[in-house]
């Protein structure tokens, strides 16, 4: 459980980092004071991820419990019609190489069959 609370704070933390790193990182001692935040994140002594979690994630994502999996039924309908959108755009185009690999060999055939023409048979030896 600890270490679920540190991977839930950090990935926040990480999120939140990416936007700000950006706009304050020119601020003196920016990274020695990120580099602290993180050890007292993961400070068994101090527990610095599991008080932010108590306190402000655990209360946060409880709250909005029924809005998370309102959204995760969606990202789930949504992948969902997009894999069978996607499944059938690969069937078409399957389909259609084939119909059409089909259609050049036929030619090919047809013009290979062509070129023997009835003065070419009628020139051949009759071996019987």
């Amino acid at each position: 459980v600890r270490w679920m609370m540190y991977w839930i704070v950090f990935a926040l933390f990480m999120a939140v980092e990416t936007v700000t790193d950006l706009l304050i990182s020119w601020f003196p001692f920016y990274y020695e004071l990120k580099m602290a935040f993180v050890l007292w994140l993961l400070s068994p002594y101090t527990r610095g991820a599991s008080l932010l979690y108590r306190k402000f994630v655990h209360p946060t994502l409880s709250s909005r419990e029924k809005e998370i999996d309102t959204y995760i039924v969606q990202a789930k309908e949504r992948g969902y019609q997009a894999m069978v959108r996607f499944g059938k755009r690969g069937l078409n185009l399957a389909a259609t190489a084939a119909v059409q690999a089909a259609t050049k060999s036929q030619g090919a055939l047809a013009g290979r069959l062509r070129s023997f023409s009835m003065q070419d048979l009628r020139s051949l030896p009759d071996q019987t």
